[in-house]
């Protein structure tokens, strides 16, 4: 129950964020923001029903090929990202969101991965899959506040360091998901002959790890990344 009960909060924090940076984002260059507010907090409560409503049937119970999970959340997820925000690099609400905002939220990863650990514990993860196992993640977590500081707050590095430090974290997040994808479908990699993660990892609130909070560490990287490119400021 603690372990599900950590998943949910975590979810409702990185919620409580995206409101705040959305509503800050509203409030400065939207000339209806109680309508985008509105529409704001529609569409995350969609999101989370969506995901609480599929996570609630059979469909996602099931090693078949190609995954379900990834088709019913990060695909969609990820379309959505890449258009939202293709369509929106050029407008002003953009860059009215502190750009030092995101990069310390990404810290929010060090809790995802200390949950993937007790979510180990409890038989809802395989260890590989984890800071104990290939998943590095926790490490690129505790960076963002160092990152954040070093560059916003101290003026020790440029923010080309921020835009390198945005793809590396892509790129672990990439790594991440072909490390759970493996583990379902070439578990011989980890020397199992069976898939390495229970049917349980699909189901509510452990779905949030794919249908969510991984799809949030892209956008707040690919919005990050169009603030840099899109600034007048020297990089």
């Amino acid at each position: 129950m603690l372990l599900k009960l950590g998943y949910l909060a975590l979810t409702l924090v990185t919620i409580i964020f995206l409101l705040r940076i959305g509503f800050k984002a509203i409030k400065s260059s939207s000339s209806k923001p109680k309508r985008d507010k509105i529409l704001l907090i529609f569409g995350l409560a969609i999101w989370q029903f969506f995901i609480l409503s599929l996570s609630s049937t059979s469909l996602l119970q099931s090693y078949e090929f190609p995954p379900r999970f990834a088709l019913a959340f990060i695909v969609p997820s990820f379309i959505f990202t890449g258009v939202f925000l293709y369509r929106s690099r050029n407008k002003k609400w953009i860059h009215e969101i502190p750009q030092h905002w995101i990069i310390y939220f990404q810290s929010f990863r060090i809790v995802v991965e200390t949950l993937f650990v007790f979510s180990v514990a409890q038989g809802i993860l395989n260890y590989h899959v984890t800071i104990e196992g290939y998943n590095f993640d926790m490490i690129f977590g505790f960076t963002a506040p160092v990152i954040a500081y070093a560059v916003y707050n101290r003026k020790w590095l440029s923010k080309k360091a921020v835009l390198f430090w945005n793809y590396i974290g892509l790129g672990v997040l990439a790594s991440v998901i072909f490390l759970f994808i493996t583990a379902i479908y070439k578990p011989d990699l980890y020397g199992s002959n069976i898939p390495l993660l229970p049917l349980e990892a699909f189901t509510y609130p452990y779905v949030l790890i794919a249908g969510f909070l991984m799809p949030v560490a892209v956008f707040l990287h690919v919005l990050s990344i169009l603030q840099l490119r899109n600034s007048h400021l020297n990089l």
